[in-house]
């Protein structure tokens, strides 16, 4: 059923309680999962800055989500990682569109009423516009 899932992580805690359940899911239905990154805009230009070459930057990138290869290793389970630039929430849905994933996972940041609502979620706004199902992982 969900063969191809696509994982959004970041590096924070709750994106990997939101790989746990991924593996969970493609666990049953051997399914595949393809771990997304998003070098946001705004954070880019500060770590371009910041880094003393592409390598060492994209080197930086990755180790943010090492602890989400890792459970992906142990668990056994089949994955890729890409790493896209932009505006995470519209480059998530963008890249989940376009691949055509049955199951979107990503995690919430857990933002209280009022500040989902000035700022709004990268979550929501990938629940609101993906073609396919997606869970969100308190």
């Amino acid at each position: 059923m969900y063969k191809h899932i696509l994982l959004a992580a970041d590096g924070s805690e709750n994106a990997i309680r939101a790989a746990k359940e991924a593996i969970k899911i493609a666990t049953c239905f051997d399914g595949m999962i393809e771990v997304v990154y998003v070098a946001d805009f705004e954070k880019s230009k500060s770590d371009v800055l910041h880094s003393s070459s592409s390598e060492a930057l994209e080197l930086q990138r990755r180790k943010k989500i090492a602890p989400v290869e890792q459970l992906l290793r142990e668990a056994n389970v089949t994955y890729k990682v890409k790493v896209l630039r932009g505006t995470p929430g519209p480059e998530i849905v963008r890249y989940a569109n376009e691949q055509q994933v049955e199951l979107v996972v990503i995690g919430s940041r857990g933002l209280n009423g009022l500040q989902e609502m000035v700022l709004g979620s990268v979550s929501h706004k990938v629940m609101k516009r993906v073609n396919c199902p997606a869970l969100i992982v308190k």
